[in-house]
């Protein structure tokens, strides 16, 4: 089973904010493959289909991002699932807003979410499709920043890194990551 995690705070306060662009993503993708989303017994949302003749699971977690970990930890350990068959969604202050960046493996560069399932599992081997979201302005809080909504501007450019986020596990479900990095991890010129 290919498990989808799309990182974010659980609450209307942050549903539009820069640090939930990983729940978006799952809502898409929940909407494209026509998979339920329900509380499940890990503190998160969670919803299995199958897809292309293979059965992907959908998570959201619902600890706030700092706790993702455990969630993710608990999800994979009761469905018998290692770190292999994970690919986490999550925002990057390191890219330039709208940019996607896959990686197989890597640090948690300063994101809380990411660090907290690394912790749990003792390891970096995972997948990452991360979606850029850009810098705070010099003398800006990260916490404010990463909590805010996007400008319009920057809304459309996130609405299309969410759609080739979306084709990206697409390639993924049907062919793997490999293929999927090939594709998406262009320079933007």
């Amino acid at each position: 089973m290919e498990v989808i995690v799309g990182l974010g705070n659980p609450g209307k306060r942050y549903e539009a904010t820069r640090h939930n662009i990983g729940f978006w993503v799952i809502e898409q993708l929940r909407a494209l493959w026509d998979i339920s989303l329900t509380l499940d017994r890990f503190q998160g949302e969670s919803g299995i289909g199958t897809v292309n003749n293979k059965r992907v699971a959908l998570l959201k977690p619902l600890a706030y991002m700092n706790l993702s970990g455990g969630v993710v930890a608990a999800f994979l350990s009761y469905f018998k699932l290692t770190p292999r068959e994970l690919t986490v969604v999550y925002d990057d202050m390191d890219l330039p807003v709208g940019q996607l960046r896959l990686r197989e493996d890597g640090g948690a560069g300063g994101h809380n979410g990411v660090q907290s399932i690394i912790n749990i599992f003792k390891g970096q081997s995972f997948k990452r499709i991360r979606l850029g979201i850009g810098r705070p302005t010099e003398g800006m809080d990260v916490s404010k920043y990463v909590l805010a909504r996007f400008t319009a501007e920057e809304e459309l450019v996130m609405d299309k890194a969410v759609n080739s986020a979306l084709e990206a596990i697409k390639i993924t479900v049907q062919d793997g990551f490999v293929p999927a990095m090939n594709t998406y991890n262009r320079k933007v010129k």
